[in-house]
């Protein structure tokens, strides 16, 4: 398995940790597992960035592409009706 294929695969995978820890919260009632949750959480988003930064840098990751100015309109205001 090459570079590329490793951190593509470990950002998927913290992406979808991500999502699940979301839930955990929301579904928490217990004060100290939310709080726990929440810190990890915060600690993968901050370990994603910081990879996701390292796979652009090394053309591993190609964003979408920016919407323009149009497109943000079109899609505030279909939110807003």
């Amino acid at each position: 398995m090459n570079e590329k294929t490793m951190v593509n695969d470990i950002l998927e995978n913290v992406k979808a940790d991500l999502s699940a820890y979301q839930k955990a919260i929301a579904e928490s009632s217990n004060a100290q597992l939310r709080q726990t949750f929440q810190q990890i959480r915060n600690s993968d988003e901050c370990f994603q960035y910081e990879l996701y930064k390292v796979a652009e840098t090394k053309g591993y990751y190609k964003p979408a592409a920016k919407a323009t100015t149009t497109e943000i309109e079109t899609v505030k205001n279909e939110l807003q009706a």
